[in-house]
């Protein structure tokens, strides 16, 4: 691995995991805070809006500022015929590292509360319902990320996404996981923010289509070409989309 490709990979890693420690944190203070439901979404929603956006914007120069292998995985599909994505080696890079990531992530949230370290979720997610707020929540914010970065307008990305994954807290049943990394992370915290590990695999399922048809929307309103002259925030030069 390139000292370049180390850097990137590191900052996926380190972005991911920070993303799962505002989720498990902002989940556990909320609930000791607050008995009102409401008030705990609107602070974990605020969290997410705020702690998405500050990492998008830090990282995005250095990996792209994925953080989501959903993200990673579209960027590569739309770019792999004109070189202006990630590489199949650093999509082989990337989603491990964002899968650590997330996993440190949810031990280290924990840790800050004194909560039991690597304690499996027994928070069952398996319901249709669910299921399909994770395809509706993830298409949308692949939508999004590609169809400002192929309107010249990637660097609006930080803002949008953190609003779009704020708002979509509140529109879909799930509260937008739209990760598959954070998905797997969250499996070992035994806290409001966590998710059983027999919920994952349709979760990972569902964002996995859902990304699919963003990437599909995408095409079909925005087309194939890409501004590459927007900002940087394509790590070795090249034009990706960053996000979640």
């Amino acid at each position: 691995m390139t000292r370049s490709l180390a850097r990137r990979v590191a900052a996926e890693a380190v972005g991911t995991g920070l993303l799962v420690v505002v989720a498990v944190g902002s989940g556990i203070q909320a609930t000791r805070l607050s008995q009102d439901a409401g008030v705990r979404l609107l602070a974990c929603s605020l969290a997410a809006v705020f702690g998405l956006g500050v990492l998008i914007t830090l990282l995005g120069p250095v990996s792209g500022g994925h953080l989501n292998p959903a993200v990673t995985l579209s960027a590569w599909y739309v770019g792999r015929r004109r070189s202006t994505g990630p590489t199949l080696r650093e999509v082989a890079a990337y989603i491990p590292a964002q899968v650590a990531g997330a996993i440190g992530g949810a031990i280290l949230g924990d840790a800050m509360f004194a909560r039991p370290l690597v304690r499996l979720s027994t928070h069952e997610r398996s319901a249709g319902h669910l299921w399909l707020s994770e395809v509706v929540a993830t298409a949308g914010l692949i939508l999004l990320v590609l169809g400002l970065q192929r309107t010249g307008r990637a660097r609006l990305v930080p803002a949008a996404a953190a609003a779009y994954i704020g708002s979509a807290y509140w529109f879909t049943s799930s509260t937008a996981f739209a990760n598959p990394a954070m998905t797997i992370g969250r499996v070992v915290t035994d806290t409001a923010a966590g998710i059983a590990p027999t919920s994952v695999v349709p979760f990972v399922a569902a964002q996995l289509l859902g990304a699919g048809l963003g990437t599909g929307a995408a095409t079909a309103l925005f087309g194939r070409s890409t501004h590459t002259g927007d900002d940087a925030v394509a790590p070795a030069g090249r034009a990706e989309p960053a996000s979640l």
